[in-house]
């Protein structure tokens, strides 16, 4: 018999069947002749120096790596090492950085600053106000404060104009974010999304889309991103739960599964509004990244595709997700860690997380014997071993659950050195069901596997 081993089963107390997803594990669709999916290591994180304080931001400008490290800004040079621009000021908040053809643009600390390459400056035109969000767009900069969107004056991006305001007044709920997509400016606010394009004029120089709004908004400022070219968001409209939806062309699709909404309820609305939302297109993978306070989910669009359902993972360094503001530069996914000064890169070489171990862990489906009991004679998981690090001996575990709450003792096996490629993963003498049973698979980074299926040998108990 074979079971499912892309995502996994368990119960609560409500009582309620919930699903378990990979943890540090991605599942990829592919037909293999053994299964239609299998399991991989996520990419590990390599460390590559300190900065002067804790990342905040990133963005590949004219070729070159730049982030907000604490307040200042610098550029991560390819080797590595760190050239200090300037200072932008510190909120502990992460910033957004957009660029024009001649200057970059950073929303930091409720100001705006701009880089030319040569020279760091704020933007002191009384009129600009507070800013929380920055896009650039037809030769303007775009900032909001929450209530009105303002542009920069379009041959002076210095200079702010109060005569050209504009404000998002479909609903009265505040402005939390500005994106562009397909050069359209999507004004996200808390329960609505309005879409506005440019028409010139001599006073604010964008107009509403009235047909492309969109009756949902987003928690946070940085509590969506653009992902597969439409705006992907924690929210939702007003008296309703925040679900994660993909918005475009006044509609949306949710993508979170009843067992992610139960997870995003567990969060209070100013813990959600920290939300980080950020897309990675790797490999023939589109994922998008939910970074939530103690945890950090992926989705990707194109095994849900393949596979027709919603497929998610989970991802923890220790106490959280130790990766964040991604930037392809330097032909890698360079990262940083969002609560120490550390800067690296993903490699999918490694299953580390800055040079420490982590554990992985997958669950299966309830195997059930039609109601009646059985006995499982022996348990195999195919896998692709041997590809550890040279003078490990890695080891895996299984236990199994009854009743979905409580699990038995792990049960661990060698899963195969360096080169032993061949290795077969069997327990035998795996105990009994009476009615349904789910599994679960645990190891750390010194295994370094892949798994296609697993195959359950039953000796059925007839009643």
């Amino acid at each position: 018999m074979q079971i499912s081993i892309l995502n996994g089963i368990y119960t609560d107390n409500d009582p309620n069947v919930r699903e378990s997803y990979p943890l540090n594990m991605l599942p990829v669709a592919q037909q293999s002749g053994i299964s239609g999916g299998y399991l991989k290591p996520a990419d590990g994180i390599v460390k590559v120096g300190d900065g002067s304080g804790i990342a905040r931001g990133g963005i590949n400008w004219n070729n070159e790596l730049y982030r907000v490290l604490g307040s200042k800004l610098v550029k991560v040079n390819a080797n590595g090492t760190i050239t200090e621009i300037g200072d932008v000021g510190n909120d502990s908040l992460p910033v957004t950085f957009d660029y024009s053809f001649d200057r970059l643009g950073i929303a930091s600390n409720n100001n705006l600053f701009y880089y030319n390459g040569t020279t760091l400056s704020q933007v002191t035109d009384s009129d600009l106000g507070t800013v929380l969000d920055v896009i650039w767009i037809d030769g303007y900069f775009m900032t909001t404060d929450g209530e009105f969107l303002v542009v920069t004056d379009l041959n002076d991006p210095t200079s702010v104009s109060p005569l050209k305001y504009g404000s998002s007044e479909i609903d009265p709920d505040p402005i939390v974010a500005l994106k562009k997509i397909r050069n359209e400016v999507y004004a996200v606010n808390r329960y609505t999304t309005e879409v506005f394009n440019n028409i010139g004029g001599s006073g604010f120089p964008f107009q509403r889309k009235a047909g492309a709004q969109i009756e949902k908004g987003c928690v946070g400022t940085h509590a969506c991103c653009i992902y597969n070219d439409v705006l992907a968001f924690i929210g939702g409209g007003r008296n309703e739960q925040p679900s994660i939806y993909l918005g475009a062309n006044s509609g949306t699709q949710k993508i979170s599964t009843r067992e992610i909404d139960d997870i995003l309820s567990s969060y209070t609305e100013s813990e959600l509004s920290n939300a980080y939302l950020e897309e990675r297109n790797d490999k023939n993978s589109l994922m998008l990244y939910v970074h939530l306070t103690n945890e950090t989910f992926v989705y990707d669009v194109e095994t849900s595709q393949q596979l027709q359902r919603p497929i998610w993972s989970k991802h923890i360094t220790d106490t959280s997700y130790k990766a964040r503001y991604f930037v392809y530069a330097y032909n890698g996914w360079q990262v940083a860690d969002p609560t120490s000064t550390s800067y690296g890169y993903f490699d999918d070489s490694v299953s580390t997380h800055w040079g420490n171990k982590i554990t992985w862990e997958f669950g299966t489906q309830m195997v059930y014997n039609e109601g009646n009991g059985a006995i499982f004679t022996e348990l195999e998981l195919v896998a692709l071993t041997g590809r550890t690090t040279l003078g490990e001996e890695p080891r895996i575990s299984t236990s199994y659950s009854l009743d979905g709450k409580s699990w038995s003792q792990d049960r661990y096996i060698l899963s195969g050195r360096i080169g032993q490629t061949e290795k077969r993963l069997q327990w035998r003498r795996q105990g009994f069901m009476n009615n349904f049973r789910m599994q679960r698979f645990k190891g750390d980074s010194d295994t370094r596997a892949s798994y296609l299926r697993l195959e359950v040998k039953l000796e059925p108990l007839e009643r």
